[in-house]
């Protein structure tokens, strides 16, 4: 066969990176018909350079829509036979098909993603992949991951492969922490989770607490620096662990990789190893619907801890959290939040020329870190952190508060929303919801002060109140003290090691959380619990 007609001579041109349309070419020799889509998926080829292949062999092909299919693909069967790069666990997942079977399950019912969290789904295969890599090439037995973002279930299947091992998953995306939770529960995995928006931290349970951390982040340079950032904060030994990175990039972009690459390299991070094409999505078919496997591994002069991310950082692609969003509030609207107010602090991000001379500006961060001592405060979550929403209202110290939130956001734009909200916050607090002028793309929510219930015999909401006035405590520890307190008040004195212990009984899942990280379909499960401890409490003179 000469050079000429070999079957790789459309791609001749291409040299020595022939090899991606190859592997296109391969797919179709098998006769049948393929959407340039499909040949994405099965080739984990961009699809940019799926097209410019499809372009090469045009007058081989017969078209249907959006379809092809070449019409003499024995031309190419040779291309079937060419050499692969061996998968490292490939040889490991037959073994695990049952383990396989729960996680298409678990990937079919699991919430669909979300475009402005730049989500997309990586196979269930994928998932069983991670956490053959985990096992093998780690201990994991009695070991603990820390998830950075969870949609794609690496913490389920790694305790479904290794049930002795725990997993820790902290994620913006309520759905995805309620789905996580239940699928846990019903399969009797060592999986819990928390609330967090990564720009601003790392819930005070998980800094230090992990053995290795595996995280698939938004592909923007800064979302891949604050996930892994926030990955090495919640290491146990971030001198020693290591943090494991899903990320790609088209071929065709090699600039943007660069930019991530250097990031890391900022970072003084090791990279043991690069797995090229080891995840697959359901989608992202301009990058090949895949990304590369990165192994890192901090050093001596890697940063821990330290430098925070702002709070309107940009480490989403789409939507609101974009860099290109311009639904933040501005100069011009900003004074009608706090019109019938007068905010001695504002809290967030608030465009400096629009506060009054000698105002007290305070990081979302530091507002959600310790109770801020305010008269009245105004903060503001337009611009994509409208997700905070609960949390900084059960922050507040005091119950003055000005909150300025997008239009959109679920927590007001309809009464579900509200009504939700309200649930969240605590029946007793206040809440008045109105536009913003001149601007109806931004919702003020009115917070007023929370006094105690009136009924004092009602302890179930006696203790709901205190737990969302000490919202930055633990959880445990104050409905604890709360416990012995409300028996105290009404005659019916138990002892500390009673609370702890009916307590634990009562959440299982509580150890660890604050109000402030604790996933929101928590809340009810939380006040029912309260219901069941008060009624739990001795009779008088029992």
């Amino acid at each position: 066969m000469t050079r000429d007609t070999a079957p790789h001579a459309p791609l001749a041109e291409r040299g020595v990176h022939a090899v991606r349309g190859h592997l296109v070419l391969a797919a179709l020799a098998d006769g049948r018909w393929w959407t340039a889509r499909d040949l994405v998926r099965a080739t984990a080829v961009a699809h940019r350079v799926v097209v410019e292949t499809l372009a090469a062999v045009d007058p081989e092909l017969d078209r249907d829509g959006d379809r092809v299919r070449l019409r003499d693909p024995a031309r190419y069967a040779p291309l079937t036979d060419l050499p692969r790069l061996a998968d490292p666990v490939g040889h490991l997942l037959a073994a695990h098909a049952d383990t396989e079977t729960e996680l298409r399950r678990l990937v079919a019912e699991a919430p669909p993603p979300r475009a402005d969290l730049d989500h997309v789904s990586a196979t269930a295969r994928t998932a069983l992949r991670r956490a053959l890599f985990l096992t093998t090439r780690f201990t994991m037995d009695g070991a603990r991951l820390l998830c950075v973002g969870d949609h794609d279930l690496t913490s389920l299947a790694l305790t479904l492969l290794c049930p002795d091992a725990e997993a820790i998953v902290v994620d913006i995306d309520e759905r995805m922490l309620g789905y996580i939770d239940a699928a846990a529960a019903r399969l009797g995995r060592k999986v819990r989770c928390h609330f967090a928006d990564l720009r601003i931290g790392l819930p005070p349970a998980v800094h230090a607490s992990a053995d290795l951390v595996f995280t698939d982040p938004p592909y923007t340079p800064e979302g891949v620096e604050l996930f892994v950032r926030r990955g090495l904060e919640g290491a146990a030994d971030p001198r020693s662990t290591r943090v494991l990175l899903a990320y790609g990039a088209s071929e065709t972009t090699p600039a943007l990789t660069a930019r991530v690459q250097e990031r890391l390299v900022r970072l003084h991070l090791a990279v043991e190893a690069i797995w090229p094409d080891f995840n697959r999505y359901l989608g992202a078919e301009a990058i090949g619907a895949a990304s590369d496997l990165y192994v890192l591994r901090a050093t001596t002069r890697t940063p821990v801890g330290g430098r925070k991310a702002p709070s309107t950082a940009r480490i989403y692609s789409q939507g609101t959290n974009a860099r290109e969003s311009t639904e933040s509030i501005t100069a011009r609207s900003a004074p009608s939040v706090w019109a019938d107010a007068d905010p001695d602090v504002f809290v967030g991000d608030w465009p400096r020329e629009a506060l009054p001379e000698g105002a007290r500006r305070v990081p979302l961060a530091t507002w959600l870190s310790a109770p801020v001592t305010a008269r009245c405060a105004a903060v503001n979550l337009t611009g994509g952190a409208e997700a905070l929403t609960e949390r900084v209202i059960l922050a507040a110290a005091a119950g003055n508060l000005r909150v300025v939130v997008g239009s959109h956001a679920a927590q007001v734009r309809d009464e579900a929303g509200r009504d939700a909200l309200r649930r969240v916050v605590g029946p007793h607090r206040p809440l008045e919801f109105r536009h913003a002028v001149p601007d109806p793309r931004h919702t003020v929510i009115r917070v007023g002060a929370a006094p105690e219930p009136h009924d004092t015999a009602d302890t179930a909401a006696w203790l709901a109140h205190r737990l969302r006035e000490r919202a930055h405590g633990s959880v445990a520890s104050v409905l604890r003290e709360g416990l012995v307190q409300a028996a105290a008040r009404s005659g019916r004195p138990v002892n500390k090691k009673w609370a702890r212990t009916n307590v634990a009984a009562a959440l299982p899942w509580l150890s660890g959380h604050t109000l402030l990280d604790l996933p929101l379909h928590r809340f009810g499960e939380l006040d029912a619990a309260l219901r069941r401890l008060a009624e739990a409490l001795p009779r008088s003179g029992g």
